[in-house]
This record gives C-alpha cells, structure tokens and sequence, in this order.
C-alpha cells in the first residue's frame, strides 16, 4: 500500500470511528430499556384449557401484543412460556395489578345491534378469512372478510339478521369497532361477509383479529411481580461501569503485549463498539442485563479473533516472512479458525433466541449482533489498519510486539 494512500486510510479510519462515537452517543438514548433495568411489571398468565393448541396460544400472545400496542406499551412484549402460558413483560410501569386490569385476562369479540344489545359472542365464531368477492355479477372482485359460525352461533345469527334487516350490526373487538356492515338479508346457512372498502391486508387483518377473538379458552393470571425502577436504575450504572472497567483493560492488555498490532486491535475495537451501540437501538433490541453481558461476551471474541492473528504473524515472521508478507499470511491461516469459533457460537445464539423466552432472548439477540459485527472488524477493519500503519513506514516487527529474528 502506498504511503499517500495508506494515510488517506488512516484519516478516513479516525473519521468513520468519530463518527461512529458521536453516533453511538445519540443511539444510547434511543435504546430499549428491558424490565430489569428500566422496572416495571412481569405478568404470567396460563390456559384454562387441557390439550391447547400451539396456534392457539400464538393467537392469544398475538391478541396481547395488540393490546399493549394500543394501550400505548410499545415495549412491553408478550411471549409463550412453556406449551400453556404466556408472559407478558412490560418496562416502566410499577403496578402489575393495573397491567393485569388494563389488559383483560381474554378477547371480547361482541357482534351489537344499533341499541348496542349483543347479539352473539366471539366464541359462536368458527372460523373467519379472507375472501374475496365482487359487489354485483359482473362486478370488479374485491377484498372481503368470510365468517363461519358455531351450530349455535347460526341459530343466533339468523335470528339477529331477521329481527335487523337494513340494519347495521357492528362487529366489536375490546370496545373498538372493527367493521359495521349493514344486513341485506336474513342468513341461515352460518355464513356471512363482511364487505367494505378494504385492501387485502386489511381484511386478512381483520380475519385474525376476529378469529383471536374466538378463542376457545379463558387466560388466567398465575403470576405477577413489580421490579423496582430504581433496581433497574443502579443495575444498568453498575453494569455499565464492570462493562467500561473490562473494555479499558482488555485494551490497556492488547497495547501493551502487541503493541502496534494492539493499537490496531483497540482502534477496530472502539469502532466494532460504535457499530454495536447503534446496530442494538437501529434494530429496537430491548436491552436487558443478559444482553449486556451479551455485549461484553461478543467483545472478547472480537479481542480473541485478533489475538489468534496475531499470533499467526509471529509464526509468519519466525520462518523468515516479511511483515507486510507476515500479515497477509496470518490473517488468511487464522480465518477457518475464527469462522469457526464463531459460526458455533452464532447456532448457539440462533438456538437461545428461538427456544427461550424473556432476558434469554435479549442476551442472545446482543451476542448475535455483536458476532457479526465482531468478525467484520476483526478481519477486514483491524487489517485494513495494520496495512496502513506499514503502508507509511512503521514496518519494524519489534514494534509490532514481535522479537526479532536472529539468523543463524
């Protein structure tokens, strides 16, 4: 590498990882707060039902997270716990019985007449899709909502269509309006349409929300408990602290034993940091104290990637290889062992993310993050850096940590 070109490198370099740093500063702000540093409510509910389906259970966690979205929560987050319970955590609120009350334990899908008398319930609902239909014979198609009913539910809805003939019944979910179509006729074959101005994705969404509303079992309550916000509060300082304390040593170590390499190390290091701050607020990641420990983790497999380099870089030397030589050989032997490394551990990852449930997912979402962006300093930024520190005349092995070679 030329020097002109190798301190363009290394302007553009302390740039990108200013940058990054004023970057990660606006990003910490933005970031998700999880239960345990933020308090707030854990709420554990169960299925009052023997032999509940898995779709099922995915309808009413479904059904949860609309209502914590509505209810303004938007970091709560509802999830399965086991095959017959779901827990529902939510950041920045201190009653757990006031969450429980906000949330209702089940769905409340009501089909009301003008005087706002119900006329049948969610549960006479067997089956809801969306269809599409056209307004008359020869008419455009359009999308629709199709409604299938119980055995008692037909007998329910036909008399509610014989007795509002012209009309309107309105199909309401958690006291929220979601269609109010007129009644043409009275239908007793157990089916119906609702048909209106919508889009296809809005009538599939309406599907679901009507089928969530028929579920065939209630949710009880089995648990609750309040975290404290200001626990959360001095666990995060504490953390964050432990967190800046290893970082500083970790790179204090890497400067002294490897010197320029370790400058090196420590530059990709601070921007692999900058990159992972604003990766975890970009992607809305909750941030809880497992994800830290996440974070810390993937920092030591971003240190021990460039510790196995640079030790291939003294054995390049100790056989006689240049430097510049000494570093391109290194990097390329020490990759299969790096991919390795931390290919097996992102399936660990992918595995915790997907099986667990609660901080476990936090932690595993951080550790993957972390290991891409990891991988990507350690081989393409850290050599992009020693390249350039050569590129402009530092190129003695001595003040790259490695003893020089005595010939015999």
């Amino acid at each position: 590498m030329k020097k002109g070109k190798s301190v363009v490198s290394l302007i553009l370099l302390a740039v990108v990882a200013a940058a990054l740093a004023v970057g990660a500063k606006l990003s910490v702000g933005k970031i998700k707060l999880g239960l345990d540093l933020n308090g707030g409510a854990a709420i554990v509910y169960q299925a009052e039902k023997e032999d509940v389906t898995e779709d099922e259970m995915k309808s009413a966690v479904s059904l949860i997270q609309r209502r914590l979205d509505r209810k303004g929560w938007t970091e709560g987050e509802a999830s399965m716990q086991g095959s017959n319970r779901i827990r529902v955590e939510i950041p920045g609120i201190e009653d757990a019985e006031t969450a429980v009350t906000e949330l209702g334990q089940t769905a409340q899908l009501l089909f009301v007449d003008e005087n706002g008398k119900t006329l049948l319930t969610g549960a006479d609902v067997a089956d809801a899709q969306m269809n599409v239909s056209s307004s008359t014979k020869d008419g455009p198609s359009q999308p629709c909502v199709s409604l299938e009913f119980t055995e008692e539910g037909k007998a329910l809805f036909a008399q509610a269509t014989e007795e509002n003939l012209n009309k309107r019944i309105a199909i309401v979910m958690d006291d929220q309006i979601i269609s109010a179509p007129t009644v043409n006729s009275k239908i007793t074959d157990g089916k119906a349409m609702i048909t209106g101005q919508f889009t296809s994705d809005e009538a599939t969404e309406m599907a679901i929300r009507i089928k969530e509303g028929s579920l065939p079992f209630n949710l009880s309550v089995i648990e609750m408990n309040n975290v404290g916000a200001r626990l959360g509060a001095n666990a995060v300082v504490t953390s964050l602290k432990a967190a800046a304390v290893g970082i500083a040593l970790v790179l204090l170590f890497m400067l002294i034993a490897y010197m320029a390499c370790g400058f090196a190390a420590d530059w990709a290091l601070v921007i692999y940091m900058g990159l992972e701050i604003i990766a975890i607020s970009v992607f809305g990641v909750t941030l809880t104290l497992p994800g830290i420990a996440g974070i810390i983790l993937s920092v030591g497999m971003a240190v021990d990637a460039n510790v196995i380099i640079f030790e291939r870089i003294k054995e390049e030397v100790a056989i006689g290889k240049t430097l510049r030589t000494a570093v391109d050989n290194g990097f390329s032997r020490a990759l299969p062992a790096i991919l390795d490394g931390n290919i097996t551990t992102f399936i660990a990852a992918v595995v915790l993310f997907f099986m667990g449930t609660g901080t476990i997912r936090g932690f595993a979402q951080t550790l993957m993050i972390g290991i891409v962006i990891s991988m990507f300093t350690a081989i393409v930024i850290t050599r992009l850096i020693m390249k350039s520190i050569i590129g402009i005349g530092i190129s003695k092995p001595e003040l790259f940590g490695i003893k020089k070679v005595e010939k015999a």
